[in-house]
């Protein structure tokens, strides 16, 4: 019996009726069910990815909200919900010892304006990463990025910090690096746009007071130096390294936030 073409299980691109293994991935079109549970596929696909990340950060403000909105204003944590959840700087680190912050900080928001203009900021350039660098990395690089961008941020010492904006400029400069790596018509495009966007981030930071650009910038370094170790997808594809880091990435987030739940209900 002749076999029909079908698309493939891992990329989703066309393989012919003639072809044992994908020619773009090179998997194998008769391949065990389990070879193709990954991130990039199926349930855990990218737009699976950005709307969880999306819901992390709106349930962690509202959990913020929760506990502590007297000193914050109308939908604005208070100073010691932020605290206690896991605000970032050299004030909780350094009085207190609390290095994990530089992960829970980048779930954090001050208020309702400052939660949502990241989140479009998120839904705008998170998809193109993915659609560069494949799920897993993606994650990674949003992940890795916010906690280099938060240890530029203590560095050069800055009290008390939080956002999402240290992560989503670690994207921005995932894509850099695409551009310029790239190089080409395309490479040059992307490279020209997102050069945009960090000139917008650049003047928006002096404009209004308050911006932490000193993880604003340490996110973008952080994103170019993840993406050139990891690569993106037209120098090779996702493996299992990349699930695992992106799994090790997930698993620390959700323990690190977990953990600052826990220890804000029992201070309370």
């Amino acid at each position: 019996m002749t076999q029909r073409a079908i698309l493939c299980p891992r990329c989703r691109r066309l393989v012919g009726s003639e072809e044992t293994n994908c020619s773009w991935c090179g998997a194998s079109r008769s391949a065990p069910w389990w070879q193709f549970l990954n991130w990039t596929r199926g349930t855990f696909d990218g737009d699976w990815l950005v709307k969880s990340l999306i819901t992390a950060n709106v349930l962690y403000f509202a959990i913020s909200l929760l506990v502590d909105t007297g000193s914050g204003g109308f939908l604005s944590p208070g100073q010691t919900s932020l605290m206690l959840l896991g605000a970032t700087g050299t004030y909780p680190i350094n009085q207190f010892g609390r290095y994990w912050t530089l992960l829970s900080a980048g779930y954090l928001h001050g208020g309702i304006l400052h939660l949502v203009f990241n989140l479009m900021a998120l839904k705008q350039i998170a998809p193109a990463v993915v659609g560069e660098y494949g799920t897993s990395r993606m994650f990674t690089i949003y992940t890795v990025s916010s906690i280099i961008g938060y240890v530029v941020s203590y560095l050069a010492g800055v009290p008390f910090t939080i956002g999402a904006s240290a992560a989503i400029c670690g994207l921005i400069g995932s894509l850099l690096y695409y551009g310029k790596s790239r190089g080409g018509a395309y490479g040059s495009s992307v490279y020209r746009e997102v050069s945009g966007w960090v000139i917008s981030l650049f003047i928006f930071g002096i404009i209004f007071p308050g911006i932490n650009n000193w993880g604003h910038g340490g996110g973008i370094l952080g994103g170019i130096a993840v993406a050139a170790l990891i690569g993106y997808n037209e120098r090779r594809r996702e493996n299992y390294f990349d699930y695992g880091l992106a799994l090790l990435c997930g698993i620390s987030t959700l323990g690190v936030l977990v953990w600052a739940v826990m220890s804000a209900s029992l201070y309370r």
